[in-house]
């Protein structure tokens, strides 16, 4: 198989996972779209480091799966905390960030 192959693989994932986040307003679904998008970006790190024929793009993508990792416990853990308090995992009705306080 062709290496070029899998770069339009990663960019058809990519915009597949661009246009969850943007499009989908439930938070799990967003958030399965950013992970869509880190692994697209995977797999063009590891694509060029092949053709490169080095490991510095293997190296890369092995740390943004960490990264990763790091982000679907930090993700899921704020996504069911406002799922517990809203009772909804839609993104329109999340305004818990929000500052509440009369600026004058």
């Amino acid at each position: 198989m062709n290496l070029m192959n899998y770069l339009v693989l990663s960019t058809i994932l990519f915009s597949v996972g661009a246009t969850t986040v943007l499009v989908r307003r439930n938070a799990i679904i967003a958030f399965m779209g950013v992970e869509m998008m880190l692994n697209a970006t995977n797999l063009a790190l590891v694509t060029f480091a092949r053709i490169n024929g080095n490991l510095h793009g293997q190296v890369l993508a092995f740390f943004v799966m960490v990264v990763a990792a790091a982000e679907v416990v930090v993700g899921l853990a704020i996504i069911v905390a406002i799922y517990r308090t809203r009772r909804s995992a839609s993104i329109d009705d999340v305004n818990l960030l929000k500052d509440v306080r009369d600026p004058a």
